[in-house]
C-alpha cells in the first residue's frame, strides 16, 4: 500500500491469489507466470519501502503538480437547480488525465526491477501519453500499442507520444480498437518479459495489476475526500465517475468506500442496448475471462468477447476491473449508463458554462450528474465527480461531427 490513509476495506482485498470475491486471478500462458510473480514480489517490497514512497510523493508534488484541486461548478449547478456539482480536476494533472498517477508508479517500479522498456496499450491515448512521459522521465524505451481506428481518431495524442520518444505500434486486427491493442501488447510482453514490463492502463489484467493500479490511483480519492470536507464541511451525497476498465473510478471510490455516501459508476451505453452498440459491461455482461483475469464480460453467442462501441475511445472495452465486479455484486457501487448523445451534450454544456473542456470519457460522468440534478431540481444535495481528463484530444473529432456546440447549452 502507498498511503496509511487508505480506507480499511481496501486492505481486505484482493486475496493472495488476486481475487476480489469471484473476480480477478491469473489466467495467463505458462511463460508469463514467472514474470508476473516477479512483478508481484517486487511491488510487495517497494510498496512498503520508505525510499520508494518518498520518491513517488516527490514526483507527484514537483512533476505531476499534485494535489489537483476540487472545483465547485457553481454556474452549472445554479442552472440545474439546487444540486451542487463538484469536479475533482484530474484534467489538471500533468499530461491532462489521471493516467500519470499509475504510470509514474509503474515506471518507478520498472527502474527498481532493472527493466529497459515500458510497453502498454492505449485507447484514447491518455495512458499512452502518460506512459511515454514516464519513460522519458526515467530514461526508458517505450512501445505503445494502439488500435488503428483510435490512431486516426486520437491523432493529437499520437503526436504527443511520438514527440516524447515512444513508438506507436498499430493494432490492425479485429475491430482495431482498445481490445485489440491489449491483445498486441500482451503478445509483445510474452515475447520478451525479461527486458520489458507491461504497464497496463487500468485496474484490469492478471494479478497484481488491478491491485497495483488501484493503489497508485487512490491518491485521487484521498485528496478529493479531504478537499470536499474542507470546502463544504460535509461528505458528498453522491460520488461518481465513468467506468471503462475502471481506473479513474476506482481511484476516486477508494477514498469513500467506508463512508455513508452513494457511489455511482457510469458506463457507456453508446448508441443503445444492442450488441455492438455499447460498452456497458456491468449492465449487459456476464462472467467470463479476458486478458488474463475473470470479470463481467460482454460476450457474443459463442462466449467470445463481443464487439463494443463508445464515442469515447478510452471506454470501448468489453471487460471491466475485477474489483468493480465485486463492488457491483456486493451492492456497494451502483452502475448506471450514459449514452453517446448524453455525453456529447455534457461535453458542450460543461465547456460553455464552466470554461472546462472535458474528455469524452469524463463527459459520461458529467452527463450522469446533470441527469440527477434535472430529475430532482428542488432537492439540495452534493455530487462529486471525477473529471478524469481534458478534452483536447477530442476537439477535432467533435468539431468534425458536431460543430462548435452552438445547439447545446442550458
Amino acid at each position: 500500500m502507498i498511503a496509511s490513509t487508505t480506507p480499511r476495506s481496501i486492505h481486505q482485498s484482493p486475496d493472495a491469489a488476486g481475487y476480489f470475491g469471484n473476480y480477478g486471478g491469473v489466467f495467463v500462458p505458462p511463460e508469463l507466470e514467472a514474470p508476473l510473480a516477479e512483478v508481484r514480489q517486487a511491488y510487495e517490497i517497494v510498496s512498503r519501502s520508505h525510499d520508494f514512497i518518498e520518491e513517488l510523493r516527490r514526483i507527484r508534488k514537483h512533476f505531476q503538480g499534485r494535489p489537483t484541486p476540487t472545483y465547485h461548478a457553481a454556474r452549472l449547478s445554479k442552472k440545474l437547480g439546487k444540486t451542487q456539482i463538484y469536479l475533482k480536476r484530474e484534467d489538471l494533472n500533468h499530461t491532462g488525465a489521471h493516467k500519470l498517477n499509475h504510470c509514474m508508479g509503474e515506471g518507478l517500479l520498472a527502474r527498481y526491477m532493472g527493466k529497459k522498456k515500458l510497453i502498454a496499450e492505449t485507447g484514447a491515448g491518455m495512458h499512452g501519453v502518460a506512459l511515454a512521459t514516464a519513460a522519458a522521465y526515467f530514461g526508458l524505451e517505450c512501445d505503445i500499442y494502439m488500435g488503428e481506428v483510435d490512431i486516426a481518431k486520437q491523432a493529437p495524442n499520437v503526436s504527443r507520444m511520438q514527440i516524447l520518444g515512444a513508438r506507436v505500434i498499430p493494432a490492425t486486427h479485429g475491430l482495431k480498437t482498445l481490445k485489440e491493442a491489449v491483445d498486441s501488447a500482451l503478445c509483445a510482453y510474452v515475447a520478451d518479459p525479461v527486458n520489458q514490463i507491461y504497464c497496463i492502463g487500468s485496474v484490469v489484467g492478471p494479478h497484481p495489476f488491478p491491485m497495483m493500479v488501484r493503489d497508485f490511483q487512490h491518491i485521487v480519492g484521498i485528496e478529493a475526500r479531504g478537499q470536499i470536507l474542507e470546502m463544504t464541511g460535509n461528505l458528498p451525497d453522491i460520488v461518481t465517475a465513468c467506468v471503462g476498465g475502471g481506473s479513474n473510478a476506482m481511484g476516486l471510490f477508494a477514498g469513500f468506500l467506508d463512508d455513508p455516501v452513494e457511489l455511482h459508476g457510469v458506463e457507456p451505453l453508446g448508441k443503445g442496448g444492442n450488441i455492438g452498440d455499447h460498452s456497458a459491461t456491468m449492465t449487459y455482461g456476464r462472467e467470463g475471462i479476458i486478458h488474463g483475469f475473470r470479470c463481467y464480460l460482454l460476450q457474443d453467442e459463442n462466449g467470445e468477447p463481443a464487439p463494443v462501441h463508445s464515442i469515447a475511445s478510452g471506454l470501448d472495452y468489453p471487460g471491466v476491473g475485477p474489483e468493480h465486479c465485486h463492488l457491483k455484486d456486493s451492492g456497494r457501487v451502483k452502475y448506471i449508463t450514459a449514452t453517446d448523445k448524453e455525453a456529447v451534450e455534457a461535453f458542450y454544456v460543461l465547456s460553455r458554462n464552466e470554461g472546462i473542456i472535458p474528455a469524452l470519457e469524463s463527459a459520461h460522468a458529467v452527463a450522469h450528474a446533470m441527469r440527477l440534478a434535472r430529475e430532482n431540481p428542488d432537492t439540495p444535495r452534493t455530487i462529486l465527480l471525477n473529471l478524469s481528463g481534458r478534452g483536447d484530444k477530442d476537439m477535432d473529432y467533435m468539431i468534425e461531427h458536431y460543430g462548435t456546440g452552438d445547439s447545446f447549452g442550458i
